[in-house]
């Protein structure tokens, strides 16, 4: 019998005890910290020593160790805040931070950062949170060569992550590329229809006349001579604003030949201000010529239902007319040299953008020709026009290639699109007054930034003066296979060990790493009450560890005084 090997096993039970107390003090400690992780003490015996007796082998424990500390890395609540930059997970996922100017990357839960003087969106102890960089570049606007791809992920940015800092508190400005209209043209406009008995589809094209504007003495196309117009605002490369207007008129249908039973027909022009067009087409200068302002013509069909079916588009072939095609597309029909533009001889079924849309060219900076075609700097005069029909053939869009001239009063001789889908906007000829239901463009001028905001996807969004909303960054979060083995560095900081695996980064709601909350904070998942009774029975525990202290000295007391 070794009394005094009991009361070690008492100091063991105090020693263990009083360190679950500080697991447990820490806790509540930090019952307030945001996104802090609670932890949990486990016991194990510590050691078992062997004794024999008549019944063989026996053992007798000899106290009780600290098994094992394991981080709590449950969700903890959200608090809603006033912040913009203020962000919780809802999820599995890390914020990963790095100290300016190192590679030193740590990991938090606890997402309150702002912006510091320098631009970069730090925590509190100024380490920068990480993201992926967003191309802030829109000008996409490519020819139907060129083939779209996509993709599954929901990385919107590229890249390896880097620094989420503001280069700027300004939206530079950004030239209209795509132009959406949506109208309802009249399926019964009266006798307000065109007059034209040699060229009915186009009708609009030759009455109007640039130059009337220009020497001030009458509109460029008379009221009379359109049933319906839509203008909408767009803008150049310098973010300076113009408008756009589109006329639209039914074609007589006693006028034309070979018209689908039922169907009918409508002719458009799309125009700017004749002062303002600085185009320059086969060495000839679009405003002195009657076509000054004029960018685009051509016909839509509607079937018996008023459903748009059909659609052309002719642009002055001109602008196409160097050795190298537009972006190293094969041009159809070339045709003879344009040495007058405002003919309509020549002007020609228009290219299809990558979107499957017409595609005009609006300059109001001095373009020429030959700076037009195969030159990157051309996208910056390129507008898609967005009527309802998108072309779904890459390679031959029109069923032919006819100039406009060549068309006549024949419907037969239209040169309609291959194959199109029609979107659920599209334009449509109801009975009823014609009006303009929707219209957008994605064009715009100069603007500061006013606000930032963060998306469920971690999505970092700028709003800015001139009304648009820019994707800045997209939050790295990251996930590790264990996260009981990562380090705490204190100041809500983890570091990765060679235990916990290396990081495994990727967007927000995805892959169970969590959606992000903006205007919010992940508090402690500390749970009190259950502290509360751990604390109780922690102490229970300690007080009798104690006791066993006490009743092995009272013992040795008695071994003490028999000898007396």
């Amino acid at each position: 019998m070794s009394l005094t090997a009991s009361m070690w096993t008492g100091v063991s039970g105090l020693l263990a005890h009083g360190e679950r107390m500080n697991v447990l003090g820490n806790n509540i400690a930090n019952v307030n910290t945001v996104g802090f992780k609670g932890s949990r003490m486990d016991f194990e015996d510590f050691l078992n020593q062997d004794t024999y007796s008549a019944a063989g082998v026996t053992q007798v424990g000899r106290g009780v160790s600290i098994g094992a500390i394991f981080g709590d890395y449950s969700q903890g609540a959200f608090q809603t805040t006033n912040e913009s930059t203020d962000l919780a997970i809802q999820g599995r996922g890390f914020f990963s931070v790095k100290p300016k100017g190192t590679e030193d990357t740590y990991y938090t839960r606890a997402g309150n950062f702002r912006f510091d003087a320098d631009g970069y969106l730090v925590d509190p102890h100024g380490y920068v949170l990480q993201g992926w960089a967003i191309e802030r570049s829109q000008n996409s606007l490519t020819s139907s060569a060129v083939t779209a791809t996509s993709t599954t992920s929901k990385i919107k940015g590229s890249g390896v992550p880097v620094d989420i800092k503001l280069d700027g508190f300004t939206a530079e400005p950004q030239h209209t590329q795509n132009i959406t209209l949506n109208v309802n043209l009249d399926s019964n406009p009266g006798n307000d229809k065109s007059s034209s008995t040699t060229n009915p589809y186009f009708s609009l094209f030759e009455t109007w006349n640039g130059q009337n504007p220009l020497t001030g003495t009458q509109p460029a196309l008379a009221q009379s001579a359109f049933a319906y117009q839509s203008t909408i605002k767009v803008y150049d490369e310098a973010g300076t604003a113009h408008t756009l207007t589109v006329y639209f008129d039914q074609v007589d249908p006693d006028s034309v030949t070979n018209e689908p039973n039922g169907r009918k027909q409508w002719e458009y022009i799309v125009t700017m201000d004749p002062a303002e067009d600085k185009r320059v087409i086969a060495g000839t200068a679009m405003n002195t010529t009657r076509a000054a302002g004029l960018l685009m013509t051509g016909t839509l069909t509607f079937d018996t239902t008023g459903q748009l079916v059909d659609q052309t588009a002719f642009t002055p072939f001109g602008q196409y007319t160097d050795t190298t095609p537009p972006w190293n597309e094969p041009t159809p029909n070339p045709g003879p040299p344009v040495t007058t533009p405002a003919d309509l001889v020549n002007w020609q079924p228009t290219q299809m953008s990558s979107n499957g849309l017409p595609m005009m060219v609006a300059n109001f900076s001095g373009l020429t020709d030959s700076s037009v075609v195969g030159s990157p700097t051309a996208q910056n005069f390129l507008m898609e026009l967005d009527l309802g029909l998108r072309s779904t053939n890459a390679t031959t869009p029109w069923t032919s290639t006819p100039n406009a001239a060549a068309i006549g009063t024949d419907a037969s001789l239209l040169p309609g699109l291959t194959s199109s889908q029609r979107q659920p906007s599209a334009t449509t000829s109801y009975a009823g007054s014609s009006s303009t239901q929707f219209q957008k463009q994605d064009g715009y001028t100069f603007g500061f930034l006013q606000n930032i905001t963060v998306d469920r996807d971690g999505i970092m969004q700028g709003k800015y003066s001139n009304g648009v909303t820019l994707d800045l960054y997209q939050v790295t979060l990251v996930d590790f296979t264990s996260k009981q083995n990562l380090r705490r560095e204190g100041g809500n900081l983890f570091s990765g060990t060679r235990d916990s695996g290396d990081p495994l980064p990727g967007p927000a709601n995805s892959n169970g790493l969590g959606a992000i909350s903006s205007n919010s904070l992940e508090q402690s998942n500390v749970d009190l009450a259950r502290e509360f009774v751990e604390m109780i029975t922690t102490q229970r525990g300690f007080q009798s560890n104690s006791k066993v202290i006490t009743t092995t000295d009272t013992m040795l007391e008695v071994v003490v005084n028999m000898k007396r």
